[in-house]
């Protein structure tokens, strides 16, 4: 025997609290089926957004990967400028000492005269 919901003219037949009552399950599934519908909307636009941030963490780790390279290739070129400059103040250095001793042996004291 086929189940009383499928014929509708047996709806008619059952006592009003069950009418009630499954009036109050349509309700409350209905409600459920938008609760459902708004929390798949949620978790879709959740995955959009995440899609979203690992797309710019995935470019703000190529900016740092390249601002490091720019970094390093800047630390190099900063020691080789201290590098020739420590090497130009030496040999200024050493040109200033030889000038030095220089002008000390060319000097020439003159005796002091007494009259």
């Amino acid at each position: 025997m086929a189940p009383s919901m499928a014929d509708p003219s047996l709806k008619d037949n059952r006592p009003p609290k069950m009418a009630a009552q499954e009036e109050l399950l349509r309700r409350r599934n209905e409600e459920l089926e938008r609760e459902l519908k708004r929390s798949l909307e949620r978790e879709e636009k959740m995955k959009m957004e995440l899609q979203k941030t690992w797309e710019r963490l995935r470019v703000a780790e190529e900016a740092e990967e390249h601002l490091c390279s720019q970094l390093g290739e800047l630390e190099a070129e900063a020691m080789d400028q201290a590098c020739a400059y420590r090497e130009r103040l030496t040999t200024l250095m050493e040109q200033l000492s030889a000038a030095q001793k220089l002008i000390e042996s060319a000097s020439v004291h003159i005796p002091s005269m007494d009259l």
